[in-house]
């Protein structure tokens, strides 16, 4: 008869305490650190800013943006130093990720998106377009993001953009590639004419 009454004495002690003092303090503590990180981010975010204060405000939209030769729907992940994938750029609302609809005209590319500041890069600030799979904080795969190559003031940026439909891509690619070599071109021949003039008239 002992053996069952010892399993009966073990049925009946109490459950474990939950100590709730220590386990609210632990999701309070939690919960500071994740505020102190977000703060962090956000000075860093703001010195980043301060840091690119000189960069020029973005060229806006033409009155004759031009022929529409290529349109796109999809998310614009951000810009960096050209060639410097990590290397954000936030000042001017560049690193403001958002919604994005692109129109490639013989004048340029028209970013428009909705909650964040729209901008527009003439065609001679074009320097090209690539594939590649990542930019500051968002990695895809290898192809999923157009890369656009520009100049804005004395920077190259890389702006990263990913179109809701990614068979676009090359598309772009190419025409932007098309674009940028004509006006190059044009540009190096028309300079190349004005100092051939200007040397004559020298003369």
């Amino acid at each position: 008869m002992i053996p069952p009454l010892i399993h009966l004495a073990e049925a009946q002690k109490s459950a474990p305490v939950t100590d709730w003092a220590a386990r609210i303090s632990w999701v309070v503590g939690l919960l500071v650190f994740v505020a102190f990180v977000y703060w962090l981010m956000r000075q860093g975010w703001k010195w980043r800013g301060t840091l690119q204060g000189d960069l020029p405000e973005l060229p806006a939209t033409p009155e004759d943006p031009g022929r529409p030769e290529l349109t796109l729907s999809g998310r614009y992940h951000g810009s960096t130093t050209a060639g410097q994938w990590l290397d954000r750029i936030v000042a001017r609302g560049l690193g403001t990720r958002s919604r994005v609809e692109l129109t490639l005209t013989d004048q340029g590319l028209d970013v428009v998106r909705p909650g964040a500041q729209d901008f527009f890069v003439p065609a001679a600030a074009l320097r090209g377009a690539r594939l590649d799979k990542g930019i500051a904080g968002k990695v895809l795969p290898e192809g999923g993001l157009l890369i656009v190559t520009w100049r804005h003031g004395d920077k190259e940026i890389d702006s990263g953009f990913r179109s809701d439909r990614a068979g676009e891509h090359p598309a772009w690619v190419a025409a932007i590639d098309r674009l940028s070599t004509t006006e190059h071109s044009t540009t190096e021949h028309h300079t190349s004419t004005t100092e051939h003039t200007e040397t004559e008239g020298a003369r």
